[in-house]
């Protein structure tokens, strides 16, 4: 005040003392023969030193709404009559006030001065809520991390019993309640679940609480938010899960001897989590484990002996603080440990190669001796013509 009283005095403008103090100090009062009833009582406004009433002709429930913010005093609870709060002294200075309820102070809505057509057996009252307090918001479990699909539990509690309606349950930047709890008569304390949980649904979340009020859904019935809890929300899959091993070993097979790998994936990743490859075998489990450092982990086993046959499933782990967070096993993979197989063995096949190759090359030497012997044999021409048949018996005849 005294830096406008400063800025005005340095333009050259003569301020009366009287109408800086009007400035400075309140102009509307509620008052109550009530100790302690601040927010409720018969609305006086002050005209320079002289405090005096408010006519309830044309007082209504903005105007009232005008007051309890001017003085901080929460929601319009009633506008009940000024006689209601005791005798009232001074004048009635006020009547046919006309606010939008949207203003701070009540002189800055529209009066007409009294001229005496008001008693104070017309004073206007007001009765607020008082200064709406911001209730507490608790979570029923130790824990703050949580899996989708999964519920969180909050508890949100006004308070003082004020007349509440409904309790209110909020994320941070989302305008909408995402829960919405009516309350019993009476009831300051409500639970709000949130079910079903998703990736969405990580975030900070406060509470408030709405009372009830003679302007229904007005702003002004809300309580402040309450304190924040933040909570996160893990997506857990079921990873993929799949070998490598050498190409000359069948599907499902893996040499003895040879090295194979088992690779498990999924996503998303999160801070803490590990990669988990059970075996199971006919005489018991086996269980590795290595961090998930990417979204895909290979177990490598550098040579397959009988001990690494079974069928090997992965599982993603999330540790988070006190919670251990599991997905489901993949599907499980059968690998088989064989011997090398002897139709498959190199010396084999040089073998067979070299055998075939043998009877090859012996079958065509015996056809060209075959064929050799027979054109040898064949007689000449002129030997058949020389023969003559003796008894059916072919004698060949020498020609000299």
């Amino acid at each position: 005040m005294s830096r406008i009283l400063l800025g005005l005095v340095m333009l050259g403008c003569t301020v009366a003392v009287e109408d800086v103090q009007a400035f400075d100090d309140p102009i509307t009062r509620l008052v109550n023969e009530k100790a302690g009833e601040r927010c409720s009582g018969r609305v006086e406004v002050r005209h320079g030193h002289q405090w005096g009433t408010v006519c309830q002709h044309g007082w209504d429930l903005e105007d009232a709404a005008v007051v309890c913010r001017e003085l901080d005093c929460g929601a319009v609870l009633d506008i009940p009559g000024g006689a209601r709060f005791g005798r009232a002294g001074g004048e009635v200075l006020w009547r046919n006030v006309k606010c939008s309820g949207d203003e701070f102070a009540l002189d800055l809505c529209e009066r007409t001065l009294n001229y005496d057509v008001c008693t104070h057996s017309e004073d206007a009252g007001v009765e607020c809520t008082g200064k709406l307090l911001a209730p507490t918001l608790l979570i029923q479990s130790r824990f703050y991390t949580y899996s989708a699909g999964e519920a969180v539990h909050f508890k949100c509690t006004a308070p003082y019993w004020q007349s509440v309606i409904d309790f209110h349950l909020y994320k941070r930047g989302v305008d909408t309640p995402l829960v919405t709890q009516r309350a019993d008569p009476r009831q300051m304390t409500v639970d709000l679940t949130l079910s079903d949980l998703e990736i969405s649904h990580q975030g900070s979340y406060s509470c408030l609480y709405r009372i009830h009020t003679k302007l229904g859904n007005s702003p002004s019935g809300f309580s402040p938010h309450s304190n924040f809890i933040n909570i996160t929300v893990l997506e857990i899959h079921t990873p993929q899960i799949w070998y490598n091993t050498s190409p000359e070993a069948r599907p499902g097979w893996v040499t003895r001897g040879h090295s194979f790998n088992v690779t498990c994936s999924t996503q998303p990743q999160y801070p803490g989590g590990s990669f988990q490859l059970r075996l199971i075998r006919p005489n018991g489990t086996v269980r590795h484990s290595l961090p998930a450092l990417a979204p895909s982990v290979t177990f490598t086993f550098s040579s397959a002996q009988s001990n690494n046959e079974g069928y090997y499933c992965c599982l993603y782990k999330v540790q988070t603080g006190e919670r251990t967070f599991i997905s489901r096993e993949s599907q499980p993979l059968p690998i088989s440990i064989r011997e090398v197989d002897p139709v498959m063995s190199p010396v084999f096949i040089s073998l067979l190669v070299s055998s075939l190759t043998f009877v090859v090359a012996t079958c065509a030497i015996l056809i060209v001796a075959k064929v050799y012997c027979k054109r040898a044999s064949k007689p000449t021409e002129l030997e058949r013509e020389s023969r003559t048949c003796v008894d059916n018996t072919y004698i060949a005849l020498t020609i000299k």
